[in-house]
């Protein structure tokens, strides 16, 4: 009997490899969510034995490279494996990192499990790695292209003004600022998000605190502290534009743990939404403003500086 894992997933995975992850079009991007599920359902068979030969080890491989793509479920099911030895030895420090970004996403049998097995390793799994391309040369994928979305005929002009006002002054590309305030508030500077992120670009409670932002709702106040925000993680992450895009979506801390670009689907759009609105993925900054990330601290777009 055939196996599901067929001509058209080999096809598709081929096609995965050879594009650099987190830079590619919308259409690529809705293509590798597909592929998630299709390595997915393909993983469940092959480890129930449903209609194929069951083959747990194989089941794991295809769960993990769903789970770099971010399927949460597949981030559970592998979990699951690890923490039982099923296909794969037992270890329930891997599992729980696998329930961990399967809970991040909102699997709430995930967070059960976490009780389960214990805390997380700190070490990414290999198949959870980022594409060597994607870390060696990140802006081959997006060469400085002419900026795909034009702010200023869609952006209030109040707002489209202070940030091209403001945002040389924070050494910060008036583009990715007015990229981030569309994807995170649609230039609506009184909005305010389940998580009480605030105003045109969001600011959580205690980044305002941080960045010394007494009134989120005010246009300018925001601006600025978001600005404050965006000239610190292009220092931190060394001008990597998907890292940065990461980050102001996720968390700095999330980045360093995941090595990379979480493996969030939510993350995942994030990122590619900034970076096709960039149009780079090399973003100058500011090595005066903080140390490098000691996680990813890899001098990884030096060479575009050579």
């Amino acid at each position: 009997m055939q196996p599901l894992f067929s001509t058209l997933s080999a096809l598709l995975l081929a096609a995965l490899s050879a594009m650099a992850p987190l830079a590619a079009s919308a259409q690529d991007l809705t293509t590798q969510n597909n592929l998630a599920v299709l390595l997915r359902t393909e993983a469940l068979a092959l480890e129930n034995g449903e209609g194929v030969t069951r083959d747990p080890a194989m089941a794991a491989t295809l769960y993990c490279k769903s789970a770099r793509l971010g399927d949460a479920q597949a981030q559970y099911n592998l979990g699951w494996m690890y923490a039982n030895g099923r296909g794969v030895p037992r270890n329930d420090a891997t599992a729980a990192f696998f329930f961990q970004a399967a809970a991040e996403q909102g699997v709430q049998s995930a967070k059960h499990m976490l009780n389960v097995v214990g805390n997380p390793t700190s070490v990414v799994p290999d198949c959870m790695r980022a594409h060597p391309m994607a870390q060696q040369a990140p802006a081959e994928v997006i060469t400085n292209k002419p900026p795909q979305i034009d702010y200023e005929a869609i952006a209030p002009r109040k707002i489209f003004e202070l940030v091209m006002n403001l945002a040389p002054q924070f050494q910060v590309e008036p583009q990715l600022a007015l990229a981030i305030i569309a994807a995170e508030s649609n230039f609506n500077s009184l909005a305010l998000s389940p998580k009480n992120a605030q105003g045109l670009m969001q600011l959580i409670p205690a980044t305002s605190l941080r960045f010394n932002v007494k009134n989120a709702f005010d246009p300018a106040q925001n601006i600025r502290g978001g600005l404050t925000y965006l000239r610190w993680l292009l220092a931190y992450f060394e001008g990597d534009v998907a890292l940065v895009a990461a980050a102001y979506n996720a968390g700095e801390g999330k980045v360093e743990r995941y090595k990379g670009v979480p493996p969030y689907q939510e993350t995942r759009a994030y990122v590619q939404r900034i970076l096709k609105a960039v149009g780079a993925a090399a973003h100058p900054f500011d090595a005066t403003v903080t140390r490098p990330s000691p996680v990813l601290g890899l001098n990884r777009l030096s060479w575009l500086q050579n």
